[in-house]
């Protein structure tokens, strides 16, 4: 008698084995990846940055996307940047300029998400026998009815990302998700413990390289600004509200919207729009704050380049609002939002060569005081960037800066006129980790640099600034116990309280 085996079983095999055979792209045409070859894709989560990223994984000829997975079925109640950038972005990936013109609102959901890939599947890759795509409101029981589904992606709210990505790592799947890995310190090593576990492949979407890092290292090794001392990295999140109440109104819940599934392992609440969409990383609660959307971008590189571990203490200067109660003004005191604006204060050990040293986040247009060296070039700090302090000087640095520079620019001029080449010239070809990488892990080989092995540190941390913001002190970190020892009352805080059956 023969043995069932299902595709993924056998493609995985096959790739251990190697002796799964690839048509030759001269028989089936410039870049051509035969159906049975396809990485088979579900992605779980199609809000508006959902939606967004479809486009990449249509055009990727590796990837066959087969299934959605969304509480939301339908709606245009979503919240985005612009009013039409979505609607038009799908348009031109569609080729079709009308898409959904008029419908009003800007959309999102498990269907259109559907929709989206099926009609680019239908123009594009018909002779595929593309078979569809199946849709789901349960994340659970997409893994559960789609064995031949080899990988997700998850896009969802912070809340959610450690529950669907260990379900879906134990059932096997390789998985890619945005960040963070967790918004909380004990799902994130839950998520590390799992992925070690079942082996399967992981990629992180923050990572993106070592960018500007390469060169920065050089001079830093070079001794350009003599020991570094501190790294100070601000951002203009948030961009989206940060309520400091909580919601007092009940509206009825959006027909079609799965509240309890969107819920998940959170606590019980009655629902409410300035909890979903793109307002949900303002909840200690459902998000990670301002640092967790953007830090993970700017400081990966940071931790893999200095070989930071996890740091031994948090400190936050929160920011705070007030309110007028029965003619009484009183600071309001929650424990349920990030603050609108903020700076942490973060302390790593000495390692190896490099002394100890501090790392400061700055958000909600908190920066640091403008340095000598930039007033000599009668510059301003930029909204957005990172500077790196050592004893003798400064590198500045980040996203509205095409290069990164020492300054002020006299010093560059002089450090850069003292080499023949730019030390740490980078291959800008080469900064091609991400998606690729992945891809061939899903295949057999190995691991990317943005694997979620590779981020336990600058997950820690992220999230024990939370928990700095939280209890309003300083907190001393132990991570290998992980646990806070300076403030017992702070190591709640660590994981949550769940809800019966999402426990984790």
């Amino acid at each position: 008698m023969r043995t069932p085996i299902n595709r993924r079983r056998f493609l995985g095999a096959a790739m251990a084995s190697a002796v799964f055979q690839v048509v030759p792209r001269h028989v089936l045409g410039q870049g051509y990846v035969a159906p049975n070859d396809k990485i088979t894709l579900a992605c779980i989560g199609l809000g508006t940055q959902g939606l967004r990223e479809l486009g990449g994984l249509l055009n990727a000829p590796e990837i066959q996307l087969v299934s959605v997975c969304d509480p939301n079925t339908e709606s245009t109640d979503y919240v985005d940047w612009s009013r039409d950038g979505l609607r038009n972005e799908i348009g031109r990936l569609l080729g079709q300029p009308d898409w959904r013109a008029g419908s009003g609102g800007i959309p999102g959901g498990r269907e259109v998400g559907r929709e989206v890939i099926q009609t680019f599947y239908a123009a594009q890759r018909g002779a595929d026998s593309f078979k569809g795509v199946s849709s789901y409101a349960d994340f659970r029981e997409l893994l559960a009815k789609e064995p031949d589904v080899d990988a997700v992606k998850i896009m969802t709210p912070d809340h959610l990302h450690a529950t669907i990505a260990i379900a879906a790592m134990n059932h096997g799947k390789h998985v890619m998700m945005h960040k963070p890995l967790a918004n909380r310190i004990r799902e994130s090593r839950l998520v590390l413990e799992t992925a070690r576990r079942t082996g399967v492949a992981t990629y992180l979407l923050a990572w993106s390289g070592n960018g500007s890092m390469d060169t920065i290292m050089a001079w830093i090794r070079d001794g350009a600004i003599g020991t570094l001392r501190e790294v100070h990295n601000w951002s203009n999140r948030p961009v989206w509200p940060q309520y400091a109440t909580l919601p007092q109104e009940t509206p009825p819940v959006p027909e079609g919207f799965d509240w309890d599934l969107w819920l998940g392992p959170a606590l019980e609440r009655a629902y409410h729009p300035h909890y979903t969409h793109a307002v949900f990383r303002g909840w200690y609660d459902f998000g990670g704050g301002a640092i967790a959307d953007m830090g993970h971008y700017s400081l990966w590189a940071v931790f893999k380049a200095l070989e930071l571990d996890a740091p031994v203490s948090a400190e936050a200067t929160p920011s705070h609002v007030a309110a007028i109660d029965g003619q009484v003004s009183r600071v309001i005191r929650n424990d349920w939002s990030f603050p609108v604006a903020c700076t942490i204060r973060f302390q790593f050990t000495a390692k190896g060569d490099r002394p100890a040293l501090d790392l400061f986040w700055y958000d909600g247009g908190m920066r640091p005081l403008t340095p000598d060296e930039l007033e000599e070039d009668a510059e301003s700090m930029p909204a957005e960037g990172m500077m790196f302090v050592g004893d003798t000087g400064k590198i500045l640095s980040g996203f509205s800066l095409q290069e990164p520079r020492i300054i002020p620019k006299q010093k560059m001029r002089a450090y850069a006129e003292s080499k023949p080449e730019e030390p740490g010239q980078r291959d800008r070809r080469a900064l091609a980790p991400g998606v690729t990488q992945w891809l061939a892990a899903c295949r057999g080989g190995a691991a990317g640099a943005g694997s979620f092995l590779e981020a336990e540190a600058l997950s820690d941390t992220i999230n024990l600034g939370a928990v700095a913001l939280r209890v309003g002190r300083k907190v001393v970190y132990d991570a290998a116990a992980m646990q806070i020892t300076n403030v017992p009352e702070a190591n709640p805080y660590l994981t949550r309280e769940y809800r019966a059956g999402w426990e984790l």
